[in-house]
């Protein structure tokens, strides 16, 4: 394989530094306790063999209240079973507002740009009065501590408002993208039982209407225990809703008290959701403390989330990133919504968008980096690009040139932070840091107080080798388990069954010795030729960057007898360009010189595209089980899919290679 340069784009300076949080934080250290890290090497292995001195001083720096006082910091290490600042009793939802009010923070605190309805924006007291409303809608709706709210919105500031609310009574959130089908919204949402469901009746990406009144009938209909439903009117604001439903100017229409409900450190926040591509989708509970610790600290010590700056991430409602969004406020920074198609009605929308609201702060996949750079896209040519102080990338591993194109065609000075993270934590294992380099393709670091290891397949730790993601010591954010599992059975199942007492996430990833990380695709979708585990992370990473490839995805269908097996490499090409031997060729020396002769495939096919689910993810696995002969609908969850058909290419393919041979 060729060797890693380890190529350094940026590097922070002690001036920088010392302006951000990170700064602050470590001035702080050392004066209230005594810690002095002089490398971010220093500070993460203090933060994770001092895990309860740690987490107390994020909880003594963010200054987090308790209605009570907490026994101890953690019960334990065991995991699981860890438990974190037991007695204490908080609201993450008070928080997030009184962050709201920081005096760093003037103008408005949510903007909210959308291609459905004219931008809006929210000061402090109308973000507190629009919660407290909604507050008043769900009691009257009857929800109390421990209820189920469900809703099935967009990214706007409905959404936003109706969470918090529910936050501050104690009640259990759960939320799915309205581009998500009926299917696969009631697989998720049914599980938990909600009590009041929030719906809308459509939206716009880019200049398509999309109608979602029948997903909403069929929904509702599959929900018997369900008590009320809010209508959002939003592709058409005068729209009626269902029958009995309540609008959302009548749920909005009578002020009340802004209260919080003061529920254990571990209560319900929200419940999150797995891809639930090849089964039900685990329902991953998330408390109310644990969310609030870990996201002050990502936020501020990883997502360069600053007082008074401003957040924006293109996410949707059924991406974890979304639940980051609120926590945002809790920093003191104000966040951008943005609902609609982010290549509408080019790919330059979201930087115009960015500077046109001021983001210092802009997030967004992996693929759409690599897609602006494919388009040869020069944003800082076009936009004014000199507010942004950091970059962020997730969904997938951003190779080295989609690090190169940000700081040639976007902005030379920015912090550019790839992370890597889950749904099952909703935060980042690795990511970026203001006192460390940035490398090209690779994540700078472990996140402070995770315990990130890499291992063998006989638990030995590896440096500078390919192994399995471990995290060896609890996180607060870890959940506080999955929902109707009273013996935590399917949560051990899920995690720890690998590696007892270890997290084991799924992921494959290489710690180099310079501390700096690279992440190359989930474990399960292992390529393993003669015995050598290949990532396809490796694989994308060279395919994609060729200018007549759009997408790809590749899997390693095993050999009975001991062979090397059949590595088939399928490409999505881009409009205009075919697949041929030219193109088959190109790519095939490519590989060969940038990774080695075992990353050769045996076989390329064109499909019209590539299966991902709904937050991005390549499905590799369902894939390979076509291929095995696993009916398509067995193989994968199509409600869970971001284009249901994209599985129908690799079902014909799997029907023609699996046809029996003729009989002479």
């Amino acid at each position: 394989m060729a060797r890693r340069s380890h190529e350094i784009l940026w590097r922070p300076s002690p001036d920088g530094l010392a302006a951000t949080t990170t700064g602050r934080y470590l001035r702080w250290l050392d004066e209230a306790r005594g810690v002095r890290c002089a490398s971010y090497e220093e500070l993460w292995r203090w933060s994770v063999d001092h895990l309860e001195d740690f987490w107390l001083s994020i909880w003594d720096f963010f200054d987090v209240r308790s209605a009570a006082g907490f026994d101890r910091v953690l019960s334990g290490r065991e995991m699981p079973g860890a438990r974190w600042f037991e007695g204490a009793r908080l609201n993450y939802a008070e928080h997030v507002l009184r962050g709201a009010r920081h005096p760093g923070l003037s103008g408005p605190v949510v903007l909210s740009r959308s291609q459905t309805r004219p931008p809006h924006t929210l000061t402090a007291d109308e973000l507190e009065d629009g919660v407290a409303r909604a507050r008043a809608g769900l009691v009257r709706l009857g929800v109390g501590t421990g209820d189920r709210v469900a809703a099935y919105l967009p990214n706007i500031e409905e959404t936003l408002i109706a969470f918090l609310a529910a936050a501050s009574l104690g009640a259990v959130w759960a939320s799915c993208a309205p581009e998500s089908g009926g299917r696969s919204v009631v697989d998720r949402i049914r599980q938990i039982e909600p009590k009041v469901l929030l719906a809308t009746d459509g939206y716009r990406f880019g200049d398509k209407a999309v109608d979602r009144r029948a997903e909403v009938e069929s929904i509702v209909a599959a929900l018997p225990r369900l008590e009320a439903v809010v209508w959002v009117p939003y592709l058409e604001p005068d729209r009626p809703g269902p029958p009995a439903a309540v609008a959302w100017s009548d749920f909005m229409a009578e002020a009340g008290p802004l209260e919080f409900a003061a529920v254990p450190f571990a209560h319900p926040l929200y419940v999150l959701y797995s891809s639930g591509t090849t089964g039900l989708p685990k329902p991953i509970v998330h408390g109310h403390g644990g969310i609030l610790l870990e996201h002050l600290k990502l936020n501020a010590f990883h997502q360069g989330v600053e007082p008074g700056g401003r957040f924006f991430y293109f996410t949707t409602t059924g991406w974890m990133l979304w639940n980051v969004l609120p926590s945002v406020l809790a920093l003191g920074s104000s966040v951008v919504l943005f609902d609609g198609n982010p290549a509408w009605p080019d790919l330059g929308a979201l930087w115009r968008l960015a500077a046109e609201t001021g983001a210092t702060c802009f997030g967004a996949g992996a693929g759409f980096y690599l897609a602006g750079r494919k388009a040869g896209l020069l944003p800082k040519a076009d936009v004014d690009t000199s507010r942004l102080r950091t970059v962020l990338s997730t969904g997938a591993p951003l190779p080295a040139e989609g690090f190169r194109w940000i700081y040639e065609a976007v902005a030379d000075h920015v912090l550019v932070a790839s992370t890597s993270g889950g749904t099952d934590v909703c935060s980042a294992f690795v990511g970026g840091n203001p006192m460390l380099p940035v490398r090209a393709g690779e994540i700078a670091g472990r996140c402070l107080g995770c315990r990130v290891e890499a291992f063998d397949p006989d638990g030995r730790p590896l440096v500078g080798e390919q192994g399995e993601l471990v995290v060896t010591a609890p996180m607060p954010s870890m959940p506080v388990g999955f929902w109707n599992d009273p013996d935590g059975g399917r949560y051990r199942a899920a995690y720890f069954e690998d590696f007892p007492g270890v997290w084991r996430h799924g992921d494959w990833i290489t710690i180099h010795q310079t501390g700096s990380c690279e992440i190359t695709g989930r474990s399960d979708a292992t390529l393993n030729r003669g015995g050598v585990r290949l990532g396809t992370g490796e694989f994308y990473a060279v395919v994609e960057q060729h200018p007549d490839v759009a997408d790809s995805l590749v899997v390693h269908l095993e050999d009975e007898d001991g062979g090397a097996g059949e590595l088939i490499l399928f490409l999505v090409p881009v409009p205009g360009a075919v697949v041929d031997d030219g193109l088959r060729s190109s790519l095939t020396a490519e590989l060969r010189r940038c990774l080695s002769p075992r990353h050769v495939p045996d076989t390329i096919v064109a499909v019209p595209a590539v299966p991902r689910t709904l937050s991005g993810k390549k499905l590799e696995v369902p894939v390979k089980r076509i291929l095995l002969g696993v009916p398509a609908d067995a193989a994968a969850q199509r409600a869970s899919l971001a284009d249901p058909d994209a599985l129908d290419a690799f079902e014909r393919l799997a029907a023609e290679r699996n046809m029996p041979c003729p009989t002479p």
